[in-house]
């Protein structure tokens, strides 16, 4: 039987605390007013206030990691607390309240989405019709025949007669006899497969599809437009691998998608379509206890992830980068040896996600390679220090933490 408890927090104090980690719970507001505040401040961030109804380390509770934010009672507050295992009850007994955290957490990820581009490039790539064209024309150029090819194809489905018509038509006759690209149309197959390298979906995209890895991984990624002061380049969000969902912003918001999803290795996706999420929202409520889940564990990176597309150095960020890696895998609590960790990812990975430039990546890719905490075996970094790679993580957000409040 659900049970939860109410807990009484006076005028000032702090219901969740930055960098502290959860007590395997969150907060629903009952009563009173909350103020979010974080270590960092973004510019132009408006200052958050929370009242009743709203949910507070929901994020940090289901992704398991540290607090993101501050919450501090600005009056004083009564909240419900909600326990982890209580969530799958909680929401069989109250679909709306699931719902909210879903559409909440769908609207911020797309935020990051934006404020990460911003910050990183100090520009954003439009979700228009357009910009499937720019993608297709970036992977092109880079060779990536089946990217290019479905990208294409998207693009001419709803833009026959558009400025990019014509060329767009040119490449895809072209590059299609030599394309492995698979799946140009939707399909009812609850199961597909994609080979290594092909496009489940392009940026800007209409779609309305989700979908769950069976086998292989997929990589969630952003082009980015070409402005006077930098090139087009690509900037890697996640690798997601068996078990992670990805495309339910576009199935819950009805928007186009804001990221490319790409077969990283062979794939085998389960696809879910709008009837059947709303059958499962209220038949199943393991399965939408787990697509919270899985949005708090890409919540969590993405809001990380912004701080650290305001360090300036490009080896601090790649250093960075990479701790935020073992972190979002859970590699700092004992589970694996400290000394000399095998990650998956090459150097060249850890610089895309930070979005460097090309040229930024040629300054700082072999200071990054030579790290005293790096080694770097079969294009493969290798860790040599965990503990030490995170204090010295943390060291350069708080160094920047420290210059903000100048």
């Amino acid at each position: 039987m659900l049970q939860l408890s109410f807990i009484n927090f006076k005028k000032n104090s702090f219901i969740i605390v930055e960098e502290k980690l959860p007590e395997d719970r969150f907060y629903i507001i009952q009563s009173g007013k909350v103020q979010i505040t974080h270590n960092i401040e973004i510019p132009g961030r408006p200052v958050e206030y929370l009242g009743p109804g709203d949910f507070i380390g929901v994020v940090s509770c289901m992704a398991g990691q540290a607090h993101v934010e501050s919450a501090l009672a600005i009056t004083d507050t009564v909240c419900i607390a909600v326990k982890r295992d209580q969530y799958p009850e909680l929401i069989q007994k109250n679909t709306p309240v699931a719902m909210k955290i879903i559409r909440t957490f769908a609207k911020r990820m797309r935020e990051l989405n934006e404020a990460i581009m911003m910050r990183t490039t100090m520009n954003v790539a439009e979700d228009t019709i357009d910009q499937i064209f720019k993608v297709a024309e970036y992977y092109d150029a880079d060779d990536q025949i089946d990217i290019a090819t479905f990208a294409y194809y998207q693009y001419l489905k709803v833009q026959k007669e558009g400025p990019f018509a014509e060329k767009a038509k040119q490449r895809f006759v072209k590059l299609k006899k030599r394309s492995h690209a698979v799946y140009f149309e939707p399909s009812a197959e609850p199961i597909r497969k994609y080979p290594q390298g092909t496009m489940i979906f392009s940026e800007a995209q209409s779609g309305a599809d989700m979908f769950i890895i069976q086998s292989g991984s997929i990589k969630i990624s952003k082009v980015l437009k070409e402005t006077e002061d930098s090139e087009g380049r690509e900037v890697t969000f996640a690798i997601l691998k068996k078990g992670d969902m990805f495309g339910e912003m576009a199935l819950l918001e009805n928007k186009p998608r804001s990221a490319s999803a790409i077969a990283n290795e062979d794939c085998v996706l389960m696809t879910i379509n709008k009837q059947n999420f709303n059958q499962m929202v209220t038949t199943q409520p393991q399965m939408i206890a787990r697509l919270t889940t899985t949005f708090a564990t890409r919540l969590w990176p993405m809001q990380r992830q912004l701080i650290n597309s305001m360090l300036e150095d490009p080896l601090a960020k790649m250093l960075d980068m990479l701790a935020l890696q073992l972190e979002k895998n859970h590699l700092l609590n004992g589970a694996v040896e400290n000394t000399n960790y095998q990650t998956s990812y090459s150097p060249a990975d850890i610089a895309m996600m930070c979005g460097l430039s090309k040229e930024d990546q040629a300054k700082s890719l072999y200071k990054f390679i030579t790290h005293h905490l790096i080694k770097i075996e079969k294009n493969k970094v290798i860790v040599k220090d965990i503990e030490e790679l995170y204090k010295q993580s943390l060291f350069y957000r708080k160094l920047l933490a420290r210059s903000m409040a100048r």
